[in-house]
């Protein structure tokens, strides 16, 4: 294993799904693109977008799956496999229904709880000690049906919050790589 990271961005691919709840993960790895200069391209061996940097003098390979939500797992072994990743250097950033729209929680393994990505990421790597970014969305409103609420853009009275959501994610990312998940849980876990 080498000392690369790992940090994969969950979403669904294409034009239609592009600013969902889903995405969120997804608009982070182009937000940390955005940010270190580097442009995201097609990876070799694995459907996913990808760009390498340097955090903290520490190679990172961020990525973006091309696969669904659903088979995330698929390309993020890939990459495992090919950059050499230990376990404990992978960063998922996926959105989370359980926690406040606006807020993070950093986290160290832990179920998937009825996410079909991680759940997905889980099988392929057929373990769960990996970090997760959760990048809260917030549940839907009344009866809607979670699985239809993930799927609805952030609407325009969300944009502000939003927008500090990915870019607290994006500095989350760093902090992790830069220091310990206990330093980063105390900036972040809000």
């Amino acid at each position: 294993m080498t000392d690369t990271w790992l940090v994969v961005g969950l979403g669904n691919p294409g034009p239609t799904y592009a600013f969902t709840r889903h995405n969120i993960g997804a608009r982070v790895i182009e937000q940390l693109a955005a940010e270190n200069g580097v442009k995201l391209s097609k990876h070799k061996r694995a459907a996913a977008l990808v760009a390498e940097l340097r955090i903290a003098g520490k190679h990172v390979v961020i990525a973006q799956p091309t696969s669904f939500m659903n088979e995330s797992g698929g390309p993020t072994k890939a990459l495992v496999t090919f950059y050499k990743v230990a376990a404990e250097n992978i960063i998922v950033l996926h959105d989370e229904l359980d926690i406040d729209f606006g807020a993070i929680r950093v986290k160290l393994s832990g179920g998937d709880n009825g996410h079909n990505g991680l759940k997905s990421i889980r099988k392929s790597l057929a373990t769960g000690d990996w970090f997760r970014i959760r990048l809260g969305i917030g549940r839907p409103p009344g009866q809607q049906d979670p699985a239809d609420f993930v799927l609805k853009n952030f609407g325009v009275s969300e944009q502000k919050i939003l927008a500090d959501l990915i870019s607290q994610g994006s500095q989350a990312v760093e902090s992790l790589v830069a220091t310990s998940l206990e330093d980063t849980q105390n900036r972040f876990n809000s």
